[in-house]
């Protein structure tokens, strides 16, 4: 699951991907260290949680050309190398242990019979990954698998997915890893630009002496406040307090599920105009967006009487790295990173404003107070250490309870994830697009925004028991889009 909008840093050169010999990661992941709290974390059967990865090819790739490529690029990467196992002391300690990679195992190509209509292509695609939610992987192996499928679709020739177990890497890490992994279609010796990171601008009140001292002791107040607010929501969503019960909410059980994913191309330059238009972040306009999107789809669904005052909120996993963005993968795996790979995630809870207006830029004006208000607070930092304190004194069964407690109490999970920012070539093709979400956890939607080039895709993961037309909600997010945007730029 990928972290809320979050450039990286600008380096002067990316890491080129060459033969260790020794391992090039011997130095900095030891033999048998132990799962990470969030590892173990994602390892419980009711957060048992998936990453997928559906990419679209520009060309037909054969096995041999696709295997050489992870061989020289995934494979070299310990979690993807490694299985986890339970040692023999008496705390029964899960560790990483090393392994030997079978790529037969791991690169699945399926035989699919001929067809060039791209809509069959899509729809196959669809219940190809569907299927894929009902089988888990092997344990006995590296927790990943790569399906590449050899089915015209409406965008590609050829479509890969990837799944990954959460319990590898967060979002963060595994686009770093992707970046890692794929080079430039211009100059195959390179790998892709990393994304500028956001520069903050400094408040103007900030000067010397006793204006900025109350600047200063102020803007404590607030943040903690704040997060003193959200740390009580947050318990009162682990308690008692549930969203609103909706077409949009989730049944009990509804991590077993299967979901369905699907996926829709929009104008990432349409959302960089509304960006402008209002003076604000490309997270607060897919904020509004979504909030819009999600009202028309209720609104049809109650009929055109949409009910007053409905609570749609979304768990945020938020990158708390004290180094932000995509990283290179050589400075995530180095002893005593500031942006360490693994799972570095905190929780957000954030609430979908759910209205009818006639002005749709107040989607967005609702989405920037909303935004505004959780930049404002330490609650993503409060959730991730409260989660870790669980974890010591009540061990990790307590933590996951806990956890799925309060995602199953609210709507949906949100997350808006940055990507290269020119075309790259993944196993010898060039990337035509990149669609990642997640399964796994108590919740009927998943909504993922991820930017590549000039394109955004928004994924879907639904369940198609809550949400039996996930395409509609798809229609609604774009149309919202192509509102706003109008207005946005229609304004003086």
């Amino acid at each position: 699951m990928g972290a809320a909008e979050d450039s990286g840093l600008p380096r002067e050169r990316g890491l080129v991907v060459k033969p260790p010999r020794p391992w090039s990661f011997s130095s900095v992941v030891e033999y048998g260290e132990p799962l990470s709290p969030a590892a173990r974390f994602f390892r419980q059967p009711q957060i048992n949680c998936h990453i997928v990865a559906i990419l679209g090819l520009g060309k037909i790739v054969a096995a041999d050309e696709v295997k050489a490529a992870l061989k020289d690029t995934l494979v070299r990467h310990p979690r993807f190398s490694s299985i986890q196992v339970v040692d023999k002391s008496w705390r029964k300690t899960v560790r990483w242990e090393r392994t030997e990679v079978n790529l037969d195992d791991h690169v699945i190509y399926p035989v699919i019979a001929a067809s060039g209509d791209s809509i069959n292509g899509d729809r196959f695609v669809e219940n190809y990954v569907f299927d894929l939610c009902r089988s888990p992987l092997d344990p006995s192996r590296p927790l990943w698998d790569l399906h590449v499928l050899a089915v015209n679709t409406s965008e590609a020739p050829m479509v890969a997915v990837l799944r990954i177990h959460h319990s590898l890497g967060d979002g963060v890490s595994l686009m770093s890893l992707l970046f890692a992994c794929t080079r430039r279609t211009s100059d195959f010796e390179s790998l892709p630009s990393l994304p500028e990171a956001r520069r903050r601008v400094a408040a103007a009140g900030t000067g010397f002496g006793a204006c900025k001292l109350l600047f200063l002791l102020w803007t404590f107040i607030v943040y903690a406040w704040n997060t003193l607010v959200d740390a009580f929501l947050f318990i009162c969503s682990a308690v008692f307090l549930k969203d609103s019960k909706t077409p949009l909410f989730g049944v009990e059980g509804v991590e077993y599920c299967p979901k369905r994913f699907v996926h829709r191309t929009i104008s990432l330059d349409d959302v960089k105009a509304i960006k402008k238009a209002m003076d604000c972040t490309v997270n607060d306009v897919l904020v509004g967006v979504t909030s819009a999107a999600l009202s028309r789809y209720l609104e049809r669904n109650y009929d055109g009487n949409l009910p007053p005052n409905l609570m749609i909120r979304s768990t945020v996993l938020v990158n708390i790295r004290p180094s932000p963005g995509i990283n290179e993968l050589a400075y995530m795996m180095k002893v005593g990173s500031r942006a360490k790979w693994g799972n570095r995630l905190g929780y957000v809870i954030l609430r979908f404003p759910i209205m009818n207006v006639e002005d749709p830029l107040d989607y967005i004006r609702k989405g920037i107070k909303v935004a505004e208000r959780k930049k404002k607070s330490f609650e993503a930092i409060f959730t991730y250490g409260s989660a870790l304190l669980i974890v010591k004194s009540l061990g990790i069964k307590a933590a996951a309870c806990l956890c799925h407690r309060v995602i199953s109490n609210t709507s949906l999970s949100f997350s808006n994830m940055v990507g290269p920012i020119e075309e790259v070539g993944f196993c010898g093709s060039p990337l035509v697009y990149i669609a990642p979400s997640v399964y796994g956890h108590p919740q009927a939607l998943t909504i993922h925004f991820q930017s590549y080039m000039k394109k955004m895709k928004v994924v879907l993961a639904v369940d198609e028991h809550v949400i039996p037309e996930p395409h509609k909600l798809l229609e609604d997010i774009a149309h919202s889009l192509e509102v706003i945007k109008d207005a946005a730029t229609a304004s003086p």
